[in-house]
């Protein structure tokens, strides 16, 4: 049976996410939400409508993606938290797996004496990784994670493919 090939670099080629990945990571967070447009501009029900082809709707993601990424990431980051608020299970995992490792640190390499038993950092560990890895597999991870990008690939492509250009950008590629 012949394998299908899927061409991954035609496709992030064609949406030049290399380069927004790489501008992405070299700006801290501060910087990367330094542009981040007004709600009015971002909700302009006015701009929106069905782009005619593919290559005008593939225009606007190049054109909105870079326009708006700061918005697209504060709306990635609502449905993160939306994720996680709404798998209570999840949620508590990764709070107990954070205050538990930072409980550990705490500790600096010594031994936790807790009446006449002592506890190395390493069954300190391995006590929370036995507690921590069930609770995660029954939160279905996974689950959620495929439902943030699905929702997040929905909601920003589009966004981004219905929010048409403003006038003075849609004219200035064209000669004159």
């Amino acid at each position: 049976m012949a394998r299908i090939q899927i061409p991954l670099d035609v496709l992030a080629s064609r949406l030049n996410l290399q380069d927004r990945l790489a501008s992405m990571r070299s700006g801290s967070i501060a910087n990367r939400f330094s542009n981040l447009r007004p709600f009015s501009e971002f909700f302009d029900f006015k701009r929106l409508s069905k782009p005619v082809n593919f290559s005008e709707a593939q225009s606007r993601v190049n054109y909105n993606l870079s326009y708006f990424s700061s918005n697209y990431a504060v709306v990635f980051v609502m449905l993160c938290i939306y994720a996680l608020l709404t798998n209570p299970r999840l949620l508590f995992d990764i709070i107990f797996v954070v205050v538990g490792m930072w409980m550990i640190g705490k500790l600096e390499g010594r031994d936790l004496e807790i009446g006449s038993h002592r506890f190395t950092t390493s069954q300190l560990y391995t006590a929370l990784y036995v507690i921590a890895i069930p609770i995660a597999l029954i939160s279905s991870p996974l689950t959620t994670v495929l439902w943030l990008i699905g929702a997040s690939g929905v909601v920003i492509l589009g966004h981004a493919s219905m929010m048409d250009k403003p006038i003075d950008e849609a004219f200035s590629g064209e000669a004159v």
